[in-house]
């Protein structure tokens, strides 16, 4: 392909509203193009790319015995009716009706089409394992979409299926997905993490996910040196505290003006945040909920998510705040509660001592707080976020906190499903029985910004040798040059009559231009036509991917581009 009649558009200036390095790269490098928000064409040189990863991705497949479909994006209100998740799913179910009223959803997720799909046909367990998959458009109402494809409304996703006689046949295919998705990720070249996880809105008995490292990820993982323990945050417990050996002392109130913050408490009373009980006003489905933690800590709302069992519950209002207790942000607190507010205490606060705690009446706090003396404790919760060095919950050594993108997530949903929606085979009794069932995600449009994530610097992208938009760019410096244009084209020609996946930067610009763009598209490996090539007959192959720069005589490019290429 010769870039002039490629559609392939780079910009200088940086997109105002990116923020992650794959989202600025990206769109600057004309590999994607917003529409809306959360939602992005990906153009030819990111088609190139997302071809690839699948093809990766369907080679593994393959090697497992995965049959590939394709189900349908309108999913019938009526399937997701039967397990529930129609109203359970939440607003992140985009809803509509056609012109005969009848509803339907935008497919975040496909568990229960294929569920509907094995129950029309399978019978027996001698049609089992039986493992099917798809690569399909799916759509998700984020709230808040952000960080381009990492966390996009509308995206492209593998996701398999596996059907089962048993709990143990199924963890058996479990085991074989995972190991697929180890060989997935490593072929193309990502660092990932395997790490316990929730079972979230899809459900069932345990998940993983596999998390790339990157500061621009939306999940939270742990990690132990000492024993190897891996989860995703929101998971990982934290335990109650040990009850303080320290002396209580007489509660006292205290005028404290303009101390709205844990902050500006902890330096106008001169005590540590953590000796200051914060309380949050959650409401959920109506009904407020007094979240008490430790002030130098924070609340995990996914863990709040897992405590209330759904989505439908939200931070309380300047204005509902003063409505439900009479007072203002920054003075919420455990002392002249109306009845119907529920108390949940986290853990972190159990055992303290001595604590300052506000009076639900502006400028005001009492010190010398003593849960068991001057309230009861009530009901506890593990609510707080992990921090980097608290206790791993397996070895009890400090733990690692990292933020990475999650970029497969692998579900033993067991009869999660089946159950709901009747999917039953006869076993060897001839007795019928739910299916065991297994569900598995790869976020397909979110590994280009994963790989880019991981492989970018000052420059622009750097694309690996296996996972590319071309393997090679010839670049000629002067195409008025008739000598060097005639030689670039014979060297185009060669290398793609060798097989090569090769662009060639015919465009009539500044060599400087030509470099930048380069650099700022990161095809791997690029050969250079120019001075040196005209008075030594020397290539300059130029590294990207490993910043190297080679001469190299014509006669051994093929060779050479191949060894490179392999490595």
């Amino acid at each position: 392909m010769r870039w002039s009649n490629f559609f392939l558009f780079t910009s200088k200036e940086e997109p105002s509203d990116a923020v992650s390095p794959s989202h600025r790269l990206l769109l600057r490098a004309g590999f994607i193009s917003q529409v809306s928000s959360g939602i992005y064409e990906i153009l030819p040189a990111g088609f190139k790319v997302l071809k690839k990863v699948e093809k990766v991705i369907r080679e593994e497949m393959e090697r497992i015995g995965c049959q590939e479909l394709l189900l349908t994006v309108l999913n019938p209100k009526e399937l997701w009716e039967e397990t529930g998740r129609w109203e359970a799913y939440g607003k992140e179910l985009f809803k509509l009706k056609d012109r005969n009223g009848r509803e339907f959803c935008l497919g975040p997720t496909h568990e229960e089409e294929i569920t509907d799909l094995f129950r029309k046909f399978v019978r027996s367990y001698r049609s089992l394992p039986l493992y099917l998959y798809q690569v399909q458009v799916k759509f998700r109402d984020e709230k808040r979409p952000r960080f381009g494809l990492i966390r996009a409304r509308e995206f492209i996703m593998k996701d398999a299926y596996s059907f089962d006689r048993d709990e143990g046949e199924a963890l058996k295919s479990y085991k074989t997905f995972k190991e697929a998705y180890e060989r997935i990720f490593k072929r193309l070249g990502l660092e990932t993490y395997c790490v316990e996880a929730s079972v979230g809105q899809i459900g069932g008995k345990f998940s993983n996910e596999f998390i790339a490292p990157t500061p621009f990820g939306e999940a939270h993982f742990v990690l132990c040196k000492s024993c190897g323990y891996t989860a995703n945050s929101e998971i990982v417990p934290l335990k109650r505290g040990e009850l303080e050996g320290e002396e209580e002392k007489p509660l006292k109130l205290v005028e404290t003006p303009n101390t709205r913050t844990i902050k500006e408490l902890s330096q106008f009373l001169g005590v540590k945040e953590e000796k200051i009980l914060k309380a949050l006003l959650y409401i959920h489905k109506g009904e407020p909920y007094l979240i008490l933690i430790r002030g130098d800590r924070e609340v995990d709302e996914k863990k709040v998510e897992a405590f209330f069992g759904d989505e439908d519950f939200h931070l309380a209002s300047e204005e509902e705040v003063r409505e439900i207790l009479n007072t203002e942000k920054g003075f919420v607190g455990i002392f002249n509660l109306p009845k119907n507010v529920k108390v949940v205490w986290d853990n972190s606060t159990y055992g303290k001592k001595n604590l300052v705690v506000a009076l639900n009446k502006v400028g005001y706090h009492y010190i010398n707080v003593n849960p068991g003396r001057d309230f009861n404790y009530g009901q506890f919760a593990d609510l707080c976020k992990v921090e980097e060095g608290d206790p791993c919950p397996k070895c009890g050594k400090p733990l690692q906190l990292k933020r990475g993108l999650e970029l497969g997530h692998i579900f033993l949903l067991g009869d999660r499903y089946s159950k709901a929606m009747g999917a039953l085979i006869s076993d060897e009794r001839g007795k019928e029985v739910p299916v065991y069932m297994g569900c598995y995600g790869i976020g397909v449009s979110r590994i280009l910004s994963a790989l880019v994530e991981q492989n970018y610097d000052e420059r622009g992208i750097r694309w690996n040798y296996k996972v590319n938009p071309f393997e090679v760019l010839i670049i000629c410096l002067n195409v008025r040059d008739e000598e060097l244009l005639k030689s670039s084209l014979r060297i185009y020609q060669r290398l793609k009559e060798e097989g090569f996946d090769v662009l060639f930067d015919d465009r009539d610009e500044r060599a400087g231009f030509k470099f930048k763009d380069a650099d700022l598209v990161g095809i791997p490996l690029r050969v250079v036509l120019g001075k040196k090539y005209k008075e030594k007959k020397l290539l300059e192959v130029q590294d990207r991917y490993r910043d190297r720069s080679y001469e190299v005589k014509e006669e051994n490019l093929v060779k050479f581009l191949r060894d490179v290429l392999k490595s």
